[in-house]
């Protein structure tokens, strides 16, 4: 279980970029948690991804020299997830039909997160550089943060601009 865990159902033995294909396949699952309860729902979901993709992670890698196999995508699964937070919540807050999920938002959201995952600026350099199981979660929950801002931003000047 741990296993089927840890690289999402098996998504993280796609080739190639396995957490690239971690990342666009959290964007689907994310969609329904947000048309089934909205931005609640997706906020408890990262958290019991987060919490299970800890757990799995150290089962994963347990005797393991690589403390972070690339097979292992839980942690993009929450980091994406974290990244589509302002996206969620701004289409919660505003009341707009659930199964509505704006284009422009999930793709700056997954393209910023997998821009700081991949380059590991600041902080998610060092959360990388923890070499145990709650580093492999930390460094993409932090990715997603910081994606999550640039979202936020993106999207206070564009409806600023827009009028919306």
């Amino acid at each position: 279980m741990s296993r089927a865990i840890a690289t999402f159902f098996y998504v993280g033995l796609l080739r190639p970029a396995p957490g690239t294909w971690g990342s666009a396949a959290a964007i689907p699952v994310a969609y329904v948690l947000h048309a089934l309860g909205g931005f609640p729902l997706l906020f408890v979901a990262t958290l019991a991804v987060f919490a299970l993709g800890w757990w799995a992670t150290v089962e994963a890698t347990r005797g393991a020299e690589d403390h972070d196999p690339s097979e292992i995508v839980i942690d993009e699964v929450a980091g994406q997830w974290v990244a589509l937070w302002p996206v969620s919540l701004g289409l919660w807050m505003a009341g707009v039909d659930p199964w509505t999920f704006p284009w422009p938002g999930w793709v700056t959201a997954f393209i910023f997160f997998r821009v700081f995952d991949i380059w590991k600026p600041g902080p998610v350099g060092w959360a990388d550089r923890r070499h145990d199981a709650l580093g492999v979660m930390m460094d993409d929950v932090i990715a997603g943060a910081m994606a999550a801002c640039v979202v936020a931003g993106a999207a206070a000047i564009a409806h600023m601009g827009l009028g919306l």
